[in-house]
């Protein structure tokens, strides 16, 4: 605001400089003029111009505020109080207020009234000119130095509310970032070591069930206790890969880039690794992926993957299905993937509070994934009698889009 008011300040010079030198005294009255001229002049349009680099000097030095009132005021004697220079005065006790607050502003309101008084009672003693006149300009001054008193205050209470705000957010984005985070770290250990060391606990029941039969058998104890040993491994180098993952600096989830191999592929490759070590019947349909699936983006990419395969540990573990049919096209603008099992199916009204109630996290932690992957899910019994219906709808961007 300070800048505008600089730029008025330019304007109104220029308009009433011509004036001012006309009627300076010959000789040394019209070079004293023409210099308050040029130093106004140039003072307006320096501080207009750079008032980031100069307003620090004039708000610690109010006596630079007070030398440009006089050079004002040897403008006005000379111009004349009809002129615009009388609103260039009535603008220092605005910047006298916006600058130092109401003391500033009394102050300076005070000295460029008592100018403009006595140069209008001075300039205008031959004629009878009323007393409100006289007074005009000095009550402007007052009110605009309270104007620019009160515009300070705003401005500041309007500062700390935006700096309060700013923080407020700050803190606000930080416990999204962490509870993002915790969400992806309980997403990250419901797939890979939960489900490893649950795998661990099926062996190791079945270790003890053969070493307490009356007749065990060696060889059968030894391959049980080996699948234990394996799935402790395999837990553990989960587990180092959560914490590398946790220690990096700079994680590769965040870093975009194209998958080396097709999504169809791993589609492919996670359902026939399902159907071999499990009895289930499993189905899979995709496309002829160069002619209709475009190449996806890693980050969704391996969303769908995990959602895929946490859809078909639930039908296995938790469905008692016979059969799991696995499709993958394309409609228009989506990339439709549905997993469809033949189970029992949810409980009617089941919700995802009552299952993270319960402390199943799995379909709660499919939603989240699709939900990053900018993917809609639906999970029901979609067109069947019964069963279960996962359904994932992920828009496709071309790169001409």
């Amino acid at each position: 605001m300070c800048r505008q008011v600089f730029g008025f300040r330019l304007a109104m010079i220029g308009v009433a400089a011509p004036a001012a030198l006309l009627h300076a005294a010959p000789g040394v009255g019209v070079r004293l003029v023409g210099v308050a001229v040029v130093v106004a002049v140039m003072v307006s349009y320096v501080l207009f111009r750079d008032w980031e680099r100069f307003g620090p000097l004039l708000l610690r030095h109010p006596a630079l505020l007070a030398a440009d009132t006089l050079i004002g005021s040897l403008l006005l004697v000379s111009a004349g109080p009809d002129t615009t220079l009388a609103y260039v005065g009535v603008c220092t006790p605005l910047l006298a207020g916006l600058l130092y607050s109401w003391r500033g502003a009394a102050c300076f309101a005070s000295l460029q009234a008592l100018i403009l008084f006595v140069v209008h009672l001075t300039l205008k003693a031959d004629r009878s000119a009323p007393v409100a006149e006289a007074l005009l300009l000095p009550g402007l001054c007052v009110v605009a130095g309270a104007l620019g008193s009160t515009l300070r205050g705003l401005m500041l209470r309007f500062g700390a509310a935006t700096e309060a705000l700013t923080a407020v957010r700050a803190r606000l984005a930080a416990a999204e970032a962490v509870g993002a985070e915790r969400a992806r770290l309980a997403r990250e250990m419901h797939d890979s070591v939960a489900k490893t060391l649950y795998g661990v606990a099926l062996a190791a029941d079945g270790l003890a069930a053969t070493a307490a039969a009356s007749a065990p058998d060696p060889a059968r104890i030894r391959e049980q206790a080996e699948l234990v040993s394996r799935s402790a491994r395999r837990a553990a180098t989960e587990s180092r890969e959560l914490l590398m993952d946790l220690r990096r600096e700079q994680p590769e989830r965040t870093t975009p880039y194209r998958q080396s191999k097709p999504f169809w592929s791993e589609l492919a490759v996670c359902v026939r690794n399902f159907a071999g070590r499990t009895t289930l019947h499993v189905t899979c349909a995709c496309p002829d992926p160069p002619a209709t699936l475009p190449p996806l983006p890693a980050a969704p990419a391996r969303a769908l993957l995990a959602v895929a395969t946490e859809a078909l540990e639930n039908a296995h573990r938790h469905a008692d299905a016979t059969r799991v049919d696995v499709r993958l096209r394309v409609d228009g603008p989506l990339l439709l993937l549905t997993i469809y099992d033949d189970g029992r199916g949810l409980p009617p009204g089941t919700t995802l509070e009552q299952l993270r109630a319960r402390g199943h996290f799995g379909l709660l932690g499919m939603v989240e994934r699709a939900a990053q992957a900018g993917a809609r899910i639906r999970i029901g019994r979609g067109t069947h009698p019964r069963g279960t219906e996962v359904r994932v709808e992920l828009p496709l961007h071309t790169p001409e889009s």
